[in-house]
């Protein structure tokens, strides 16, 4: 691999005397596969990536990233190392990786480098634009060339992207703009016989979702349902609030102050055909209510502190999504519904009832849930051409 002049300033500017303390489990005996993610957001597709390695071909994986990572069954999750020579060595020293595989785009030359250095294939995913690390930021002559050099493959997310990738230095024949992984199922499961009991009951009856409802939103939410039963006087709300303790006073409030007719399911009550608002027992059975309502605001999102629930829940269940102006940690999966016009955002509670009401045309609700199942299920095919990668260049193959 070119040694370029950038890579040399840019040690320089990184060189440690000693490696970082972090500290590492035994490697584990036979083949592993090192998977690096620059935040929790581009982890997403290389976790479901991990999973398929671990159960199809067996391989111990090595997650890396700088945030904190759901526990997977064969899969060591540990702090992405240091980019400078020495925390290079130390680290691909002690894994041994047979193969490395980097999202999104970051770039850390040092360990890319000293990885290509040793032979170790390096695929790069999900990229958007190459870029180096924040903190290490800077123009470093022929740095960026040489650190795009050391990927055998990069599958980017588009065309532009692919560009980027080019412009930058990417090995022609190596760019491939076939989107991004699948990511892990979002489903949240429920009892099939619950949930058909529930839809027998329900029968023709329109019904709309708020998941995750913190207190602060209650009352947009109120609003919204009360200007929507305008138009639909059988229109029944399922509120799942944010905390179980919340159902018994909420469901108080709303037939006290509000006259609703309220059925709770903390009390075993059901949705009967005259129930207004129907309660749940906070967010346990989220994958129910989602099967049942055609309709789901994501809670937190308007007013809240961010919203509540992943929105690849709804979107993989078949419930058209509406959503505030703060999506919280989910920015990015509000992005990909939006520009695939998968989600609709709300700004207030009378946009939210607005929504509620053209919704309940079931053609449009339709539509907006089959574009956001769309988006929730895309990339299997490009995690099986993935998958084929590995298993090429782990076969000596290019």
């Amino acid at each position: 691999m070119v040694h370029s002049l950038g890579l040399t300033l840019y040690n320089l500017r990184t060189r440690r005397d000693a490696p970082d303390q972090t500290t590492r489990p035994d490697r584990p005996p036979g083949r592993l596969i090192w998977l690096h993610a620059p935040s929790a957001d581009t982890s997403r597709g290389l976790l479901e990536l991990a999973r398929r390695l671990i159960e199809e071909d067996g391989l111990s994986i090595l997650m890396t990233c700088d945030s904190d990572l759901p526990p997977q069954k064969g899969m060591i999750a540990q702090p992405a190392p240091g980019d400078s020579p020495i925390d290079a060595r130390a680290f691909l020293d002690h894994w041994r990786p047979e193969l490395g595989v980097f999202s999104d785009g970051e770039l850390r030359p040092s360990i890319l480098h000293e990885a290509a250095e040793r032979g170790i294939p390096l695929i790069l995913v999900d990229g958007r634009s190459p870029r180096l690390m924040r903190q290490n930021d800077g123009w470093y002559p022929g740095l960026m060339r040489s650190a795009m050099q050391a990927f055998r493959h990069v599958v980017t997310l588009d065309e532009a992207s692919a560009r980027a990738f080019r412009r930058s230095g990417a090995l022609l024949s190596g760019v491939q703009p076939i989107g991004r992984l699948e990511e892990e199922s979002a489903a949240p499961p429920c009892l099939e016989a619950e949930r058909a009991a529930l839809a027998r009951l329900l029968a023709t009856r329109p019904v709309w979702l708020a998941a995750g409802l913190p207190e602060s939103e209650e009352q947009a939410v109120i609003t919204a349902h009360r200007a929507a039963q305008n138009l639909a006087h059988r229109l029944l709300l399922i509120i799942a609030p944010e905390t179980p303790e919340r159902a018994a006073p909420l469901s108080k409030l709303l037939a006290e102050r509000e006259g609703w007719i309220v059925g709770e399911r903390g009390a075993d009550e059901e949705p009967e055909p005259d129930v207004d608002v129907y309660v749940a027992d906070g967010m346990a059975e989220l994958g129910l209510w989602y099967r049942l309502a055609p309709i789901t605001f994501l809670g937190g999102s308007l007013s809240g502190n961010g919203c509540v629930r992943n929105p690849m829940e709804a979107a993989s269940l078949g419930s058209a999504i509406l959503y505030g102006p703060r999506p919280g940690k989910f920015g990015g999966m509000f992005g990909r519904l939006g520009a695939a016009r998968a989600a609709r955002a709300i700004g207030s509670a009378v946009d939210l009832g607005e929504a509620v009401s053209d919704l309940m045309s079931p053609d449009r609700a339709a539509k907006l849930a089959q574009a956001a199942w769309d988006v929730a299920t895309e990339g299997a095919d490009v995690t099986e051409h993935v998958i084929g990668l590995v298993r090429t260049l782990t076969d000596g193959g290019t």
